[in-house]
């Protein structure tokens, strides 16, 4: 929720500040400078919360905490991207795919109940993929309207 509330307010701002300063509303630019800002987020999340998120990956998966943190480098690498006209169609397909893969590591947390904050087993569970699995449909659908457009 927290990533969402990210992007659409850091969107809202920046569409009004371009807007107010050059009298165009700038939505693509709005729309990358907010997915930058959210990828930023959720990047920290993967160097403050690197236990929780290493539980989100099954243990037959090697290196997970080095995964953990790698995810986090490439979300700040793709973030920067995003912000450069020439990087955003690339960068944006790269989101894509990056997002798609994402996605069982949130399923697989769901179903074992994975807290990444805490690094517990408390999490919300299977509820919870009702909300994440239409939130990132949102997030490609985003990155497709702002980035390969």
């Amino acid at each position: 929720m927290k990533p969402l509330i990210i992007l659409l307010i850091v969107f809202a701002l920046t569409a009004g500040i371009s807007k107010i300063t050059t009298g165009n509303w700038q939505l693509a630019t709005a729309g990358n400078v907010a997915m930058c800002i959210m990828l930023f987020l959720t990047a920290f999340a993967h160097f403050k919360f690197t236990r929780g998120m290493t539980m989100m990956l099954p243990e037959r998966i090697p290196f997970r905490e080095g995964l953990v943190y790698l995810t986090g480098v490439v979300e700040i690498l793709i973030g920067i991207a995003l912000l450069f006209p020439s990087q955003r169609h690339l960068s944006g397909i790269i989101l894509i795919a990056f997002l798609i893969l994402l996605l069982p590591a949130n399923i697989y947390a769901a179903m074992h109940h994975i807290n990444y904050e805490t690094g517990t087993t408390d999490g919300k569970g299977l509820n919870y993929l009702w909300f994440r699995v239409p939130l990132q449909v949102f997030f490609i659908a985003w990155v497709c309207y702002f980035s390969l457009r």
